[in-house]
């Protein structure tokens, strides 16, 4: 990753921060009663603590690429974000892959308990879905609508959670190859494919444009999850902020499990070539998306 695109990242960031530090406040909404102060601090816990926030960045850059860089597009970047955070949070119980660490810190079960994690997964999840309809998101409320859907769909029993529930299947039994790439494109490709598509679809870009752009987010999701796989294997706890080798601990199904290291390699060189076919036809328009896909297939943490 070069420096430039560290800085372009940690700018994006401290301003994906600061949006969800005011969605996050204590300030109570029209039609809220009460915002619980150790809920709404676990909830805080679970999303103020840092990390890549690279679904949000997606979002603002895939907008970018067709003209559009208003505060708007920063909500909607910070919806896909809560929905994140909210999946991390439940993904870290006792009950789901019993993590003590997120990014160097405790998990929110072990800085709270595990029914005030429970209940801020609940409350960043449903909050996500108030932001995504905001009338600052976009001026159209078709758009707002079939942005609510798309991340429902994306986040739901046909993606993230139902892909959850499918690698919790996958321990201890043998999956196919085609069941591992079904279940990691649910898991964890589904909110990058949102995140590239719904940037287009922020900025009003032409069908052709969304699918190019559906496309390259879920080539990138892929890419996306074999890398991590990679760095269960390879990377140490230090570097990566959370313990490492819980995947083959616990029996689940990978790529990295069925293919080996070169070959999985191998395929994220496929990968970062396809996505940067994706973007040719943009031009330099495009650098930063570029610039991430290399990111996502190089990363070391």
């Amino acid at each position: 990753m070069t420096l430039d695109l560290k800085q372009h990242l940690a700018k994006h960031g401290e301003n994906i921060g600061t949006v969800l530090e005011d969605i996050l406040s204590a300030r109570l909404l029209p039609g809220e009663t009460a915002r619980p102060e150790r809920l709404l601090a676990a909830m805080r816990h679970g999303a103020l603590n840092g990390g890549k926030r690279l679904r949000p960045i997606l979002v603002l850059e895939a907008a970018r690429l067709f003209g559009r860089t208003d505060d708007g597009v920063v909500k909607a970047a910070c919806a896909l974000e809560l929905i994140h955070c909210y999946s991390l949070v439940h993904d870290d119980l006792p009950a789901m892959d019993d993590d003590d660490l997120r990014r160097g810190q405790p998990t929110v079960h072990k800085a709270y308990d595990e029914a005030a994690a429970i209940l801020a997964g609940d409350a960043l999840l449903t909050l996500a879905f108030d932001v995504i309809t905001g009338e600052a998101v976009h001026s159209d409320a078709g758009v707002r609508l079939a942005l609510s859907r798309e991340l429902a769909r994306a986040a739901g029993v046909g993606g993230m959670a139902g892909g959850q529930m499918l690698d919790l299947d996958s321990e201890h039994r043998d999956r196919t190859e085609a069941e591992i790439r079904e279940l990691q494109s649910m898991k964890t490709g589904a909110l990058l494919r949102y995140a590239c598509r719904a940037g287009a679809r922020l900025a009003d870009a032409s069908d052709a444009d969304i699918d190019r752009l559906t496309r390259f987010g879920e080539v990138i999701g892929l890419a996306f999850q074999l890398a991590d796989d990679l760095l269960d294997v390879e990377a140490s706890p230090e570097a990566m902020g959370k313990a490492t080798g819980k995947d083959a601990e616990a029996g689940k199904a990978t790529l990295v499990g069925l293919w080996g290291v070169e070959k999985t390699r191998a395929e994220l060189v496929r990968l970062q070539a396809e996505a940067e076919l994706l973007l040719a036809p943009y031009g330099t328009r495009a650098d930063t998306l570029s610039a991430l896909a290399a990111f996502i297939v190089n990363r070391t943490s």
